[in-house]
């Protein structure tokens, strides 16, 4: 089995390299990640600007682009070999609930599934996260298990890890996402020549997080794995929107 690796905090990562350890034991890996933090990029591809590869002195390949660009490339053309699978991470930080929109981890992971393959992301929760051995062999069990039990073709796992010693983690269990409330407001300040700029503020509290959520697992020292769909559409609202959409006569 050939694995594409690749995360959002840039090829340096603690996280990356104790991920591209723990499965090289078990299939070989290629790393593609971008060559800095690119945290919350999200699904974004570069189109306006070439891309450039360059390999480093770890091993890995870095890329001047996104998480996105990241997995792209390496699918498309940039490796001689194609991948069977994509695993994106370890991310230094939780991606439960709505972080799933932004997070560069799930997109690289997605990105993964949009060209064909089955594709895993896994976080290590907490502010400061240390424990990326329990995430890392999180990520062999699961490898293990998805050998013989394949992902369905429009399915990626999003995989959140309590940052706990392993002999500590309560087992695993299936998720489905929590919500946040509303983000904190923007932080407005001022730079050196006294220009007002503004910070983004942190994310909401949570706010769904009963039995079966992400954040609840995770909180109870579970391992979180959530199947997440590509296909947005919501089915059940199409019958309503079909009888108050204008008619052709009426266009």
């Amino acid at each position: 089995m050939h694995i594409l690796l690749s995360n959002d905090d840039g090829y340096l990562a603690e996280g990356l390299n104790a991920l591209a350890n723990a499965l090289r034991g078990h299939a070989e890996i290629s790393v593609v990640a971008p060559d800095r933090n690119r945290s919350a990029a999200s699904n974004s591809l570069t189109l306006e600007m070439p891309l450039r590869a360059y390999a480093a002195d770890n091993g890995f390949i870095k890329v001047d682009g996104t998480p996105t660009d990241c997995v792209h490339l390496a699918i498309t053309g940039l490796l001689k070999k194609e991948p069977d699978m994509v695993f994106a991470g370890i991310n230094h930080g939780a991606n439960l609930g709505d972080d799933v929109l932004y997070s560069g981890t799930v997109a690289a992971a997605s990105e993964g599934r949009f060209l064909g393959l089955p594709a895993v992301a896994i976080s290590l929760a907490g502010s400061n996260p240390s424990h990326f051995e329990t995430a890392a062999q999180v990520a062999v069990t699961l490898l293990q298990q998805l050998i013989n039990h394949p992902l369905p073709q429009d399915t990626i796992l999003n995989v959140n890890v309590p940052d706990v010693d392993l002999k500590d983690l309560k087992g695993y269990q299936a998720t489905r996402l929590g919500q946040r409330h509303k983000s904190e407001p923007v932080i407005k300040t001022a730079d050196p020549r006294g220009r007002i700029i503004y910070w983004v503020g942190p994310p909401g509290a949570e706010q769904d997080a009963g039995p079966g959520t992400d954040f609840y697992a995770v909180s109870a020292g579970f391992v979180s794995v959530t199947p997440l769909q590509l296909d947005l559409t919501r089915y059940d609202r199409l019958n309503d929107l079909k009888a108050w959409l204008p008619k052709e006569h009426d266009v």
